[in-house]
């Protein structure tokens, strides 16, 4: 996800007065934390032990240019980016579903995940309709960007939309109602306002953001953010700032015990959450909603991982397990 656009303007500073987690998952963090730690010390997997997610990122860090995708670099079945894994059969099976599909039975059956993929992978076609300003309450922002991309091109885009059909036939198979905002099937957005009120309308019990950063090289990890307390306009997020924060911490948790990837090294005090006031997409959600960035395409060691299809079946179970945890209390 690249900050030079409607939702991404840098970060504020680090604040040191941050909250510290909730008791279940200050227990979760760090012994997954120590498990990388030795992980690391081992030598890790050929994942070469990198993290996922940026948010501090740049127009220089991550030029419009680099991350446009090519017309054929995205598609909804979500094709794999370079060095990939086959995908799981769950998953190839999912790419080609609909939007929207009906729930199972299972664990999570009668709940409503909705999974809104960062950018649309035809947004660079489009320049003049997602550089269109919309209310985001605090103010105004465009209504979306083109994301950003690797050294070699793999796209935002095209990774976020892989991990979203991943993420989807995990859920589906614990029995949850799962919608995507957009699955390649229209020409470009939604814009920000629109993704956050199709969480709203689905009346959903959780919705993840899924993005990609574009940060300086040498900057690695992790990170989720997550609303703050926003009443300005058409923006009220008072009601959702405490499940939407257990939301991100048993995601972050789960990310890190799955694929053994540290927190953020920039942003977030090490603990992989970022609070955050300025996004569209979490100022107008009335339901529990984060965006989860899980590494920085900048980074030679984070894209190995980001454009590895293995890594990313890592990080869509990580996720979704987190999101079950949120769910099932």
């Amino acid at each position: 996800m690249s900050y030079t656009g409607p939702d991404f303007d840098p970060p504020p500073p680090s604040n040191s007065r941050r909250r510290p987690l909730t008791v279940a998952v200050a227990a979760l963090v760090p012994g997954a934390l120590l498990g990388w730690a030795v992980y690391a010390a081992v030598g890790g997997s050929g994942d070469d032990g990198g993290n996922g997610e940026a948010a501090a990122r740049s127009s220089a860090s991550a030029p419009a240019s680099s991350a446009e995708p090519s017309p054929s670099g995205a598609s909804a079945s979500g094709s794999e980016g370079p060095d990939d894994g086959t995908p799981s059969a769950s998953a190839t099976a999912s790419s080609s579903a609909p939007a929207s599909a009906p729930a199972g039975s299972g664990a999570l059956k009668g709940k409503v995940v909705v999974i809104d993929p960062g950018h649309n992978p035809g947004n660079f076609r489009h320049t003049a309709e997602i550089n269109r300003q919309v209310d985001i309450g605090t103010n105004r922002k465009e209504c979306d960007t083109t994301g950003t991309a690797t050294n070699d091109g793999y796209a935002e885009a095209k990774f976020t939309l892989d991990l979203a059909h991943r993420m989807r036939a995990l859920l589906e198979e614990q029995g949850a109602k799962v919608k995507l905002t957009q699955d390649a099937d229209r020409p470009f957005g939604p814009c920000v306002d629109e993704r956050a009120r199709i969480g709203n309308e689905a009346k959903a019990d959780a919705v993840v953001s899924l993005h990609a950063d574009g940060a300086g090289a040498g900057q690695r990890g992790f990170h989720v953010i997550l609303p703050g307390a926003v009443r300005a306009g058409e923006a009220d997020t008072r009601a959702i700032v405490e499940p939407s924060r257990e939301l991100g911490e048993r995601i972050a948790g789960n990310f890190v015990r799955v694929t053994g990837n540290a927190p953020s090294n920039y942003v977030g005090d090490g603990t992989g959450l970022v609070t955050r006031k300025d996004l569209g997409g979490l100022n107008l959600s009335t339901v529990p909603k984060v965006f989860v960035e899980c590494g920085n395409m900048r980074d030679s060691k984070d894209a190995a991982l980001l454009t590895s299809g293995a890594w990313r079946q890592k990080a869509a179970r990580g996720i979704s397990e987190g999101i079950v945890s949120f769910l099932r209390g």
